[in-house]
């Protein structure tokens, strides 16, 4: 696939019938360029990027600065744009979501790649840290054992060789007033509760920040199952409380919200749907074989006394936690057809509205990377509930700049 067009045709905000339609050439002929079978002109890139340039938002003052780590395709970012953060530093390493990412946030800056070589000195200051960061495990050893060795203790040796470890000697460099990260549920309990003491001692006992944290489940605001921890910092007191979020009650949101529904009451978005009632294409729909196969695998580990199987679901239901693994078979979240026949996959389209993206995000590359991305991505409303209950704590905190002064947040 050229993914680079498809980027250019994303940004230039035209679906593959638009371009063809403005270029004068058939949609079947788009759809091959964006394949990579055919080359496109160079006159045709030139004027798709002349098209493409989108206006970068001025610089003006904001509520609060912020910066992006392992952002994936930028889920915390559109959270905090919500309250009026402006994000002044991006670092992800994947390049697919890179596309994606720059698809939808287009800065007058690159992305950073691998954050594990970036030098904290190079990353700009900031107000807020947001960082979704890989859970690893962390070895603790004994305080009094390094001492006696003459080695140092603390995040500098025990998270060594963990990216958790990134984040700290950021936090450590540029002191901002706060910070949010997001893991996994099971981070707690991870390696027996080590890792979380080694981040919690970290964070509270070596940086000094206030450390919040809850387990908020997506469910809340979308159709899905989506349990994550969430840890708040901050680096003077507050009086922040958890009690403040505006949780809305779980499960009130079905699948029907989410699905297409394949009645012509929404355009056909190719190549997830088509025609004019925008029926879901037929390659998203279960092969006579693949769908044998998940019956049986999961009538025989039923038996076994076992919970593996395939997730169907309806309009009328929630669904299980979307994973970066669904591009594999789709197993976790199968859309019943009904009569129509075997169950299908949810499109990415639909992907993205499961993990509260609006219609207006751009999904530039291949089914398979962007179920990968949707899978790790957080659900963008929990996130927008965080901030917006961060936001007052921000205000009047004093920050130190990177000459010594000191601004005071708007």
């Amino acid at each position: 696939m050229d993914i680079q067009f498809r980027v250019l045709r994303c940004r230039a905000g035209l679906t593959p019938e638009q371009l063809a339609a403005e270029l004068g050439y058939s949609k079947r002929e788009v759809l091959r360029w964006e394949s990579g079978e055919v080359k496109p002109k160079k006159v045709i890139v030139d004027w798709l990027e002349e098209r493409a340039v989108l206006p970068i938002a001025p610089q003006e003052p904001a509520d609060f600065t912020f910066i992006d780590l392992f952002a994936g395709i930028g889920g915390l970012r559109t959270a905090f744009d919500s309250v009026g953060g402006r994000c002044v530093f991006t670092s992800e390493w994947d390049k697919y979501a890179q596309l994606t990412y720059q698809a939808n946030h287009p800065d007058n800056r690159p992305i950073a790649g691998d954050i594990t070589e970036i030098d904290a000195a190079d990353i700009p200051a900031h107000d807020v840290l947001l960082a979704g960061f890989p859970c690893q495990p962390f070895s603790i050893a004994g305080v009094s054992k390094k001492n006696a060795l003459g080695r140092q203790h603390g995040f500098l040796d025990e998270t060594q060789g963990t990216l958790f470890f990134d984040v700290a000697r950021i936090l450590k460099t540029h002191r901002p007033a706060a910070f949010l990260l997001e893991n996994v549920k099971n981070l707690r309990s991870h390696d027996k509760g080590r890792t979380f003491e080694v981040i919690r001692r970290t964070l509270e006992d070596d940086l000094g920040y206030e450390l919040h944290f809850r387990v908020i489940n997506a469910r809340h605001f979308l159709p899905q199952n989506r349990e994550r921890i969430v840890l708040v910092g901050f680096r003077d007191p507050t009086a922040f409380s958890w009690d403040d979020l505006c949780l809305p009650q779980e499960g009130g949101m079905k699948m029907g919200a989410i699905l297409h529904p394949e009645n012509g009451t929404e355009s056909a978005e190719a190549p997830y749907t088509t025609g004019p009632c925008a029926t879901v294409s037929d390659k998203y729909t279960l092969s006579d074989h693949l769908w044998k196969y998940l019956r049986d695998y999961s009538a025989k580990h039923k038996a076994a006394g076992n919970g593996f199987g395939f997730g169907l679901v309806g309009c009328e239901d929630t669904c299980r936690t979307l994973s970066a693994r669904y591009y594999k078979d789709g197993s976790e979240i199968l859309v019943d057809r009904g009569k129509k026949g075997n169950p299908r996959r949810l499109t990415p389209r639909e992907c993205a509205r499961l993990m509260g993206y609006d219609d207006t995000f751009k999904i530039p590359v291949s089914d398979t990377q962007a179920y990968k991305q949707f899978g790790n991505s957080v659900a963008v409303p929990v996130f927008s509930e965080v901030a917006r209950i961060m936001l007052p704590h921000l205000s009047g905190i004093l920050t130190p700049a990177k000459d010594g002064s000191i601004r005071q947040y708007a």
